[in-house]
């Protein structure tokens, strides 16, 4: 696949994002490289690789789930809203 201008375009497009003309040439550079080492992971042979191969027999190691609140940590999240109520955001009503 080749990154071009048309390219970066649509993509801007697509993320709602804007590329500054000085930047465009790095950013398309930058996406080159990962397209092409994508590209050479695909080289790779795993016709003899299990489906359900992992590094460890082990599984995903689990926690506990359990909520906790710090108090200090929220207070100091809050103190720079601009504007907060009965320790939550306050936001513009977006829905009528």
């Amino acid at each position: 696949m080749q990154v071009d201008d048309a390219l970066l375009k649509r993509l801007e497009k697509l993320s709602f994002l804007n590329v500054s003309d000085d930047k465009r040439e790095e950013i398309i550079s930058q996406l080159s490289g990962i397209v092409d080492f994508v590209d050479n992971l695909s080289a790779l042979d795993t016709q003899d690789v299990d489906d359900v191969f992992a590094m460890t027999d082990a599984g995903t190691p689990l926690r506990a789930d359990s909520a906790s609140c710090n108090v200090a940590i929220n207070d100091d999240i809050l103190e720079h809203a601009p504007q907060s109520q009965d320790h939550f955001f306050v936001v513009p009503k977006i829905i009528e």
